[in-house]
């Protein structure tokens, strides 16, 4: 079993008391004689003494450590939303403690509660639940909070919001596929988390389908396999008259799409037209690429980190919602 030295140990190796101890470990040397002090330091030079990092935030205003709560880790892009606030924050003086949520709405409470136990400076989260009760508790106890990718929908203005254009983006996708003669729009889903950033896609897809007299279907997939969805598309895509734009509102969707449309002996956009969320670079190599449309999550993890440390800094009491440009890559699978 590893033996932890504690300031107990110090003490009684320098022959002081644990007071004496602690006001050196905070630089506090006042009235204090200069044999002390470097008997102090000599024993925590000696056992190797390093202050556990729970008790000096204790101790201090600011522990330097900001929570990061994300949705699915395993996700690439939820990865690199983790990294652009981490480069932003590094370069500040802050850790981070990133904890994974696993799209989970009970998960994300025990973890909001846990790094409120931890003494936490702020919180970036990608959030699981579309209700401001989840995070409530952040502005009842002045926690600074930047909520990121997805939206809750009661959020108060003074609460720091960075998400992308994501309705209109997928608006502006659906009068463009109008314009290019398809008659229907059937997207393909995978809400995990009830904040889901699909949400808002299927909105802006939805009111341009009804401008544009388009048809418009969705199917959503979770909790189901790839045999399930290949059945329930094969099944809504052959009830479709007309010429069909299939969209990934998801990027790892793509993946079960590109392997029904080889079981199927479908290609595009001969049969059907593609486009898909998020930036594969590889799809640019797929028959003659892949429509895409982008978000850049390190940029919007970079511009979280910027918030929440002006809230830190009392700079602004208060906290803006900033939206980003979702990129549109045009290739030839449409």
């Amino acid at each position: 079993m590893t033996q932890h030295i504690t300031i107990a140990d110090v003490a009684r190796a320098a022959g002081v008391s644990v007071t004496t101890v602690s006001r050196i470990l905070n630089g506090r040397f006042e009235k204090m004689r200069p044999a002390t002090r470097k008997r102090v330091e000599m024993a925590i030079h000696s056992l190797n003494y390093v202050p556990a990092a729970s008790a000096q935030r204790l101790r201090q205003a600011q522990g330097h450590v900001i929570g990061v709560l994300v949705g699915d880790i395993s996700n690439p892009f939820s990865s690199l939303l983790a990294k652009g606030i981490d480069d932003v924050l590094q370069k500040a003086g802050y850790d981070i403690l990133l904890m994974n949520t696993n799209n989970s709405i009970d998960t994300e409470a025990r973890a909001l509660k846990r790094l409120y136990q931890q003494r936490v400076d702020g919180i970036i989260v990608q959030p699981n639940s579309r209700h401001f009760t989840q995070y409530e508790f952040t502005k009842r106890n002045n926690v600074p909070l930047v909520i990121v990718d997805r939206e809750v929908d009661d959020q108060p203005q003074i609460t720091g919001k960075v998400t992308s254009t994501n309705r209109d983006a997928c608006y502006q996708l659906g009068k463009s596929l109008s314009r290019r003669g398809y008659d229907n729009i059937l997207t393909i889903s995978a809400r995990f988390a009830e904040a889901s950033g699909q949400i808002p896609r299927i909105a802006g897809l939805k009111l341009a389908a009804k401008e544009a007299g388009l048809s418009y279907r969705n199917i959503e997939t979770r909790g189901h396999d790839r045999q399930w969805l290949t059945q329930a598309f094969r099944k809504q895509f052959n009830a479709l008259d007309g010429r069909t734009a299939v969209i990934s509102l998801m990027g790892p969707v793509l993946f079960d799409l590109l392997s029904i449309f080889k079981n199927l002996n479908l290609t595009f956009p001969a049969d059907l037209g593609l486009v898909s969320f998020d930036d594969w670079e590889w799809s640019q190599y797929v028959g003659d690429g892949i429509f895409l449309l982008k978000q850049d999550m390190e940029l919007m993890g970079n511009i979280a980190a910027d918030k929440l440390l002006t809230q830190i800094s009392k700079k602004d009491s208060t906290s803006s919602t900033t939206l980003l440009p979702v990129e549109t890559v045009e290739r030839h699978s449409i």
